[in-house]
């Protein structure tokens, strides 16, 4: 499942940079974008879950959310990278340069598949493959037998895709727009704020290690609460220096404290049976919810109210985390290899059925 998730992901991002324009092709155009796009989507689903589990099931003890931090690292080395080979090709090629990044998803896909397929299955989930009980309806199972934590998950992934994509994606249409900045300031800023996150990722998963899960999580979701009015007021400025620091605390701070432990949270709230299904479904629809829409309901709210209103929305969206935080049991001293009371009941319905 992961290796046909990596390729049709990586498939489509190349294919985006051989698509026709808008005046070759006319509305063919948008619409083709829109479909490689959703599938993307579609890659990314599969691919987070198997990339984090791999990550956190193979990890030794005590260090969970440090190991599982590492796949989460893919985001801001993605945001960095791409955002400097979006910059220095439309610079010196401004026809086709913004080409450049997605055609590079090909070699991606070699080394992607290279490191995937010498990499042994997890102990924990070799364990149930040899039992033999593996769950026959992974979707179904997980929302039957974990129906709480697949909305604490979704609760949980809520500020952390939606703040981020407030600051990172709104927030330089707002200073371009609203405050008649160049775009290049926010872009600036996004840049340094995903340089730090190389380091401030993985710190917060290693800190959920000693400190535990909830902790670090409810850090960020707090911060982020009280963060979303200083946040566009340092925006409202307009002075360089304060715009990069009001995106740095905010990805840095209040989304980094909650991505950085993540993985290992989320893996941690299902047994192994269901885990892969399960972390994955939180995690994907919060990402529909707050990811796909965020953006677009800030730049409503915005024509409508102001930036108040969008304040508000980023705050409302981090309340929902930390309610769901509190409402989450503590993971990081469990034991991801022992059968949870929900996959012994799996596991005796699935022999009753066999019988």
């Amino acid at each position: 499942m992961l290796v046909l998730s990596l390729l049709i992901m990586g498939i489509a991002t190349a294919l985006i940079g051989f698509l026709p324009t808008f005046a070759q092709i006319g509305i063919l155009a948008p619409i083709l974008l829109v479909t490689l796009r959703f599938m993307q989507g579609i890659g990314v689903g599969g691919e987070w879950g198997g990339a984090v589990l791999m990550a956190v099931e193979h990890a030794p003890p005590g260090r969970r959310g440090f190991y599982g931090s590492w796949p989460q690292m893919g985001v801001p080395a993605g945001l960095l990278t791409g955002t400097l080979a979006f910059l220095l090709a439309t610079s010196f090629l401004p026809a086709w340069g913004w080409r450049v990044p997605f055609l590079f998803s090909f070699l991606l896909i070699v080394v992607g598949l290279f490191i995937r397929l010498r990499i042994l299955e997890s102990p924990s989930f070799a364990r149930v493959k040899e039992s033999g009980t593996e769950a026959s309806m992974p979707i179904i199972d997980v929302i039957r037998t974990y129906p709480k934590n697949v909305l604490l998950a979704m609760g949980m992934r809520l500020a952390e895709n939606g703040t981020f994509y407030v600051i990172t994606v709104f927030s330089l249409a707002y200073i371009t727009t609203e405050l008649g900045l160049e775009r290049n300031i926010g872009l600036v800023g996004v840049i340094i704020a995903s340089a730090i996150g190389l380091v401030t990722i993985p710190f917060f998963g290693a800190l959920s290690d000693r400190i535990g899960r909830r902790p670090v999580y409810l850090l960020g979701a707090v911060f982020s609460i009280l963060f979303a009015f200083p946040f566009f007021w340092m925006l409202n400025t307009g002075a360089t220096a304060l715009i990069w620091l009001a995106i740095i605390l905010g990805v840095n701070i209040g989304h980094d404290a909650m991505y950085g432990p993540q993985a290992a949270f989320f893996s941690e709230l299902f047994g192994t049976r269901v885990r892969y299904s399960g972390a994955s479904l939180g995690y994907q629809l919060a990402s529909v919810l707050a990811g796909g829409l965020s953006p677009l309901i800030a730049v409503a709210l915005l024509a409508a109210y102001g930036f108040g209103a969008v304040a508000l929305y980023t705050a409302a969206m981090a309340l929902i985390t930390a309610v769901s935080v509190v409402l989450a049991a503590e993971t990081f001293r469990s034991d991801i290899d022992e059968d949870q009371a929900q996959e012994r009941r799996l596991i005796a319905e699935s022999q009753g059925q066999r019988a």
